[in-house]
């Protein structure tokens, strides 16, 4: 498993900032705007409180931990792995990916076991060995599934 593995989605609401801001007494302490991610979450004597926002850096990061630790897109050269984290509640999900001038259509099915190494890959029907999806830049239009 990538990255935070099964604690993903669990980090990731921990980082999100609308999680700082549920309740009124919440979004006291957190003190920042909660439609903006926070560089700093203060421990301490602040502890909670949010810091450093619109700081471009942390944007960035909130986009890594969701694609890559919980949607699971792990690309390394032309091959692309999928390993999601994602919550038992989340039945499925759909994400359009774009390599050079090919589309793929990615549909992950949560069977809800966190072994992924029993996970099946799909492209256009096939079974891909190794769970990889071998990428061209073709200009085609590839559906994936991955159950």
């Amino acid at each position: 498993m990538l990255g935070f593995g099964d604690k993903g989605a669990e980090y990731f609401r921990m980082i999100n900032p609308i999680e700082h801001s549920r309740t009124k007494d919440e979004a006291k302490k957190y003190k920042v705007e909660p439609y903006v991610m926070a560089a700093d979450i203060y421990g301490g004597e602040l502890a909670g409180r949010g810091g450093w926002t619109w700081y471009t850096g942390s944007s960035s990061w909130m986009y890594e931990a969701g694609i890559r630790y919980i949607l699971g897109l792990n690309k390394q050269g032309n091959i692309l792995k999928i390993e999601p984290s994602i919550p038992d509640n989340w039945n499925e999900y759909s994400i359009q990916y774009r390599y050079g001038n090919s589309i793929y259509n990615i549909k992950v099915f949560n069977n809800k076991q966190k072994d992924v190494k029993n996970k099946k890959v799909y492209v256009d029907g096939k079974e891909m060995e190794n769970g990889e999806i071998i990428l061209q830049e073709n200009g085609g239009v590839f559906n994936v599934e991955i159950k």
